[in-house]
């Protein structure tokens, strides 16, 4: 969920794909300012775009499924997506969205349960516990991903130096993500003032 994300649709709505568009409008009609930014729903788009067939993704944080529906439309139609938000209208509104899609499924309750739904070959981190941020303990990408799977967690300011820091100090969640033994990870820039980690799972650990 990208601080603000919703008002940048401003410009682009008519541009985007119609599914993403229902869910901004519902968005707008609950007040709720938190949709994933566009950019970083064209980075999800390329990443689900690559799923294998009968591949599955997950998501934490849907929101009323801007995200998720990026990922959806860009995705092949037997990829299955599970996507937890913790508020019912929320809820309520993503499944309209959805409403005819089997393979996505919208739960209704804590985003930390996400563990219990994968293993996943794609896990976005959009919102609630699980990315490190803050005191919540992070996921653990062994557990949750397939070997070769991606997990992205977004929302950082872009890096300009190492080690990372936020807000004047080391910013210890993004660097656990990219210093993860478990993972080949990067920083993507999105936009100038937006970046997201991205990481695969490898399949051989050790190296």
């Amino acid at each position: 969920m990208s601080l603000r994300g919703t008002q940048h649709y401003g410009n682009c709505l008519d541009s985007v794909p119609l599914r993403v568009r229902s869910a901004v409008e519902g968005a707008r009609r609950l007040d709720f300012p938190f949709c994933v930014r566009p950019e970083i729903g064209r980075l999800l788009a390329v990443l689900a775009g690559g799923l294998p067939a009968g591949a599955r993704a997950g998501e934490t944080g849907t929101g009323t499924g801007a995200g998720l529906a990026w990922m959806v439309d860009a995705a092949r139609d037997d990829v299955t997506f599970v996507s937890i938000e913790q508020d019912g209208d929320r809820v309520a509104v993503a499944r309209t969205v959805f409403a005819d899609r089997a393979n996505v499924e919208i739960l209704h309750g804590d985003s930390a349960t996400i563990v219990e739904q994968g293993p996943f070959d794609l896990l976005v981190l959009d919102g609630g516990p699980g990315s490190g941020k803050g005191d919540d303990v992070p996921v653990d990408p062994t557990s949750c991903l397939v070997p070769g799977g991606l997990i992205t967690v977004d929302d950082f300011t872009p890096m300009s130096q190492w080690p990372p820091t936020h807000g004047g100090e080391i910013d210890t969640a993004r660097l656990h993500w990219l210093t993860h033994p478990a993972l080949d990870a990067t920083e993507i820039r999105v936009a100038p003032d937006l970046a997201v980690v991205v990481g695969r799972r490898r399949h051989r650990t050790g190296r």
